[in-house]
């Protein structure tokens, strides 16, 4: 027996052996010559790069080429011929231990060849410490923050290099750890900045502080978790006059109202806005010149939780679903619904869905078009309209398929688009006759549509930034707002509505279409941008908030870690188009986002493996909108019968008819709705 199973185990290693022989044999890989760079910021080298096969020959297969970290280096061509050979010409834009990326097109995502080199960028020498808002006077008794910003010889900020603060007096005034000036007494000093051999300085005059007394007001004593609370804090004299220009500093303490001796918790910025996690009560106290005054807020929960009811749900069992798109019939179909969904990395195909009666989803037409994956589908505000997208074709023509829709029971193939769009159209967006596509990940195509059977290109919109891309565009009202990895959300005029009464409130309330005027789809103009520090910009949303007329963009993340797929949602305050802040953030630790959608006052967000999230966003927001208990509700879409059983993964919601339909990539689409008839997300 022993024999039996050696001469089996013999045999078995010997079939391993020649499989992964096999497999070794047939693999594909990169070269480099050379195989590495050294370079300075501004400086271009160059590098051959070839895809060869087992046998070192060239592997007639394009492939892409591309630096990282984005922004930090700029490699042209972007894609290699046909052969799979490609000179690529690389510039330095920021210092660190940069690379070289290639990785091959394929039909399918599962034969892709990814590899890299390594460019080594050193860091300049420093050239200027700027002071970035030094304050001339101070008071005695005070604490003011003198922060710097240090640039190198190429003009970069260099947020690495340590700092040092000093002051030429410290009996009349000295610097803490954290670079704060601790004002003691009258008098005059210089304070110095100093990094290498760099040195700025500041004089300063310290005074005698006239404050004698400090109040604390605001609108309200009663707030709900998440609500934001402004606070007024004034400097007075002994007379009682208010004294300008005295700093005040903002703090809490809080204890919680659940009995087990946890802290409350809540963020208090140094403007006086305040806005609480967990209930109980909080202490505000506002300080200045040994002075304080204090004020005690209740807060209570927010209770905005309610239960999803699912209504419909259409399995899909064979392969991945990605986006959807949900409309109302036109002609003889009036009266009637539907909806279309793409497929993920399968056979091309985009399934239509007749929706009339969201319990009973039957998929009425299916359309197979050359591609492995149909990434997005967007229907026009018409109706007669349809354009799927396109990768992972077999001729590697990809671009975007026209697909007429007025009889979703016999959907037609009426033109397809694919010039100069090799490397695939990830996302697409349908707009006043005009389509556009999200082309070879790195710009986007104006395609004019309304001659349905001949599409033919009127403009295009392109960062010059180094490295950069694109992932998703979405346009309203004219307005394109394109997400754009590192270089954040970008927001274009391409058509912007006009002045007229009909108009007047969205023009009122976005300020963005009080700038626009001058573009078009054929001259797009750029009105404003605000760049993503995490470099994952990856779809972006406008929306005006119905409680307090604000105009947002709330942009998602997206990318992979160990655990799967991360990133959350942030909320950036446009209200002045110069000036953008990042005012609060929608994350969920255990999972990563996607696309999402905004319903009023409410956030719809898919968010992968976390499913189906619905977060209410009434009112000013400002920090962790998670924490605050905002979450409406989140659905689980699991499905014993889906294409991998028991594992949500929603990928696109959209709000229609007062229901809230999503697709999930691992078993099709939904239809749920919140269980009472409160209205969403408002008070």
């Amino acid at each position: 027996m022993k024999k039996l199973l050696s001469i089996f185990l013999f045999g078995f290693c010997i079939i391993a052996a020649q499989e992964k022989e096999e497999v070794k044999k047939d693999s594909l890989h990169f070269e480099f010559e050379p195989d590495s760079l050294f370079l300075h910021i501004g400086e271009t080298g160059e590098v051959t790069i070839k895809l060869l096969n087992q046998d070192g020959e060239l592997a007639n297969n394009p492939f892409y080429a591309y630096g990282r970290p984005r922004r930090a280096l700029e490699s042209k061509p972007r894609i290699s011929d046909s052969t799979g050979i490609a000179k690529v010409t690389v510039k330095a834009y920021k210092p660190g231990k940069l690379s070289l990326s290639v990785r091959s097109i394929s039909q399918k995502r599962e034969d892709r060849i990814v590899d890299k080199m390594v460019i080594q960028v050193p860091y300049p020498p420093l050239e200027k410490i700027v002071f970035d808002d030094p304050q001339s006077k101070v008071y005695v008794g005070t604490a003011v923050n003198y922060s710097t910003t240090a640039y190198d010889q190429a003009d970069l900020v260099r947020n690495n290099t340590e700092v040092t603060l000093t002051s030429s007096n410290s009996d009349i005034a000295d610097f803490d750890m954290h670079g704060n000036l601790n004002a003691n007494k009258s008098g005059k000093i210089t304070i110095t900045a100093a990094a290498d051999d760099i040195v700025e300085s500041v004089d300063v005059r310290v005074v005698k502080n006239p404050v004698r007394k400090v109040t604390l007001s605001a609108e309200s004593d009663n707030i709900r978790t998440g609500d934001v609370l402004n606070f007024t804090a004034k400097t007075l004299s002994r007379s009682g006059k208010e004294v300008d220009g005295v700093p005040v500093r903002f703090s809490y303490s809080g204890k919680a109202e659940y009995g087990i001796g946890l802290p409350a918790s809540g963020m208090l910025t140094a403007e006086g806005k305040f806005v609480a996690e967990t209930p109980g009560l909080y202490a505000i106290t506002a300080h200045s010149s040994g002075y304080s005054a204090r004020k005690i807020i209740k807060v209570i929960p927010r209770n905005v939780q309610k239960r999803v009811q699912v209504v419909g749900h259409g399995t899909i069992s064979d392969v991945n679903t990605s986006d959807l798109w949900v409309w109302p019939g036109i002609g003889q179909y009036k009266g009637k619904d539907f909806a279309v969904t793409g497929t993920w990395s399968a056979n091309g195909e985009a399934y239509f869905w007749d929706v009339t009666d969201p319990s009973n989803m039957i998929i009425i037409d299916t359309i197979t078009v050359d591609a492995r994956t149909v990434n997005d589908v967007k229907v026009s505000e018409d109706g007669t309209v349809c354009v799927i997208t396109r990768e992972g074709a077999s001729n590697r023509k990809n671009g975007f398929v026209v697909l007429d829709v007025r009889n979703p029971f016999d959907v037609k193939i009426t033109a397809e688009f694919n010039d100069d769009m090799t490397g695939g159209v990830h996302n697409v967006f349908v707009f006043d006759n005009h389509v556009y596509a999200v082309n070879n990940g790195r710009k986007y195509d104006i395609i004019n549509i309304e001659d349905p059977s001949n599409p033919f290109r009127v403009g295009r919109y392109e960062l010059s930034t180094p490295g950069h891309g694109v992932h998703d565009v979405w346009v309203i009202d004219g307005l394109a707002y394109s997400s754009n990895w590192a270089d954040g959300v970008h927001v274009v005029d391409v058509g912007g509505v006009k002045f007229s009464e009909k108009n007047r409130s969205k023009i009122q309330f976005n300020p963005f279409l009080a700038k626009a005027g001058q573009g078009s789809p054929g001259n797009p103009v750029k009105l404003g941008s605000m760049a993503d520090r995490n470099g994952h910009n990856h779809a972006a949303f406008p929306f005006i908030s119905q409680s307090t007329d604000k105009f947002y963009i709330v942009t998602g993340d997206e990318w992979g870690n160990q655990f799967g797929m991360a990133g959350g949602f942030h909320f950036l305050d446009f209200s002045d188009t110069d000036n953008p802040k990042e005012s609060a953030v929608y994350q969920v630790p255990e999972a990563g986002s996607h696309n999402h959608w905004v319903h009023g006052d409410t956030l719809l967000a898919s968010y992968y493996q976390g499913g189906l999230r619905i977060v209410d966003i009434s009112g000013e927001l400002l920090g962790d909108i998670y924490a605050q208990g905002r979450e409406i509700a989140f659905f689980l879409s699991s499905d014993p019968d889906g294409f991998m059983s028991n594992r949500p993964n929603v990928w696109g919601t959209m709000p229609y008819k007062g229901l809230i339909y999503f697709s999930d990539m691992n078993n099709g689409l939904w239809a749920v709705k919140l269980e009472d008839d409160q209205t969403m997300g408002t008070r």
